[in-house]
């Protein structure tokens, strides 16, 4: 199994990115750069306070953070994180790839 301190780590960010709407904010993130609130609104039904609310989730989390410019706060992805969860799903799947060529092996001898 893969290493539970990693786990343990990448846990908050599967739970962060379990909400379709948070997901979708890591997304329009990751394709459109750092945004403010409004710009992250636009075109939403979502309100600006609910989407403060995801965004304080994903910052817990370690996905983003938002920095002052001016009078608002610019939201921006912070790739590493979403990097250490890869690699854990990748090491979970080589475990999963390795029992099953054990498996294999049991079953063919």
């Amino acid at each position: 199994m893969a290493g539970n301190a990693a786990l343990k780590s990448t846990a908050p960010v599967f739970a962060a990115l379990g909400d379709e709407r948070r997901l979708r904010l890591v997304s329009r993130l990751c394709s459109g750069g750092p945004a403010s609130i409004a710009r992250l609104t636009a075109g939403s039904s979502i309100t600006r306070q609910a989407i403060t609310k995801h965004l304080e989730v994903l910052a817990g989390a370690g996905l983003v953070r938002s920095a002052r410019r001016g009078r608002e706060r610019v939201w921006e992805l912070r790739p590493r994180q979403l990097e250490h969860a890869r690699e854990s799903l990748d090491a979970i799947s080589r475990q999963w790839d390795e029992a099953l060529g054990r498996l294999k092996a049991f079953v063919e001898r």
